[in-house]
């Protein structure tokens, strides 16, 4: 059995705010394996002559690897072991571009909440996500839904053996 370090849906009230605890400074070879594994060849991200006379005048991070950093910087004083399924997604923001080198810093702040009306001990919680890097500039933000357990629902769950996903 593996301990939960997220917090139960009763731990995550309309308002809270939390700055993740992990940084991290994005490489350029995080942009290239992450651009290679999700089979996007957009130059932008992999082409350092092409990018170099573009807009930006180098090679942008891959949005996608920044909004995934986001998400997973958020894991582990939210939804370690907590989180039943993430829902969806709504409005998602880049902002201002991302580059290596850069380091990412993550808040989330939870937007709304409600008790599931179709899965009992669970419920529906609404995160507001957002990136920012070493400068304070704002680089992504997201809105995220997510199902995630409550305690008593939780704890019989976590103590029959089973795991709830991070």
């Amino acid at each position: 059995m593996r301990p939960h370090l997220g917090r139960w849906y009763e731990e995550l009230p309309v308002g809270l705010v939390v700055h993740h605890a992990i940084t991290r400074t994005v490489t350029q070879t995080d942009n290239v394996l992450f651009s290679t594994m999700t089979m996007n060849p957009q130059p932008l991200h992999l082409d350092a002559a092409w990018s170099a006379g573009q807009p930006f005048g180098q090679r942008l991070v891959n949005s996608l690897f920044t909004l995934s950093t986001l998400v997973g910087q958020s894991v582990g004083q939210l939804t370690q072991g907590t989180l039943v399924a993430n829902l969806g997604f709504g409005e998602v923001a880049f902002p201002h571009p991302v580059f290596a080198g850069d380091t990412l810093y993550g808040e989330s702040v939870v937007e709304s909440k409600r008790e599931s009306a179709s899965r009992p001990g669970q419920g529906v919680v609404v995160l507001a996500h957002t990136a920012r890097n070493q400068d304070g500039v704002v680089v992504a933000t997201a809105s995220r839904t997510m199902l995630v357990w409550m305690r008593e629902a939780g704890e019989r769950q976590l103590g029959a053996g089973g795991e709830a996903s991070g």
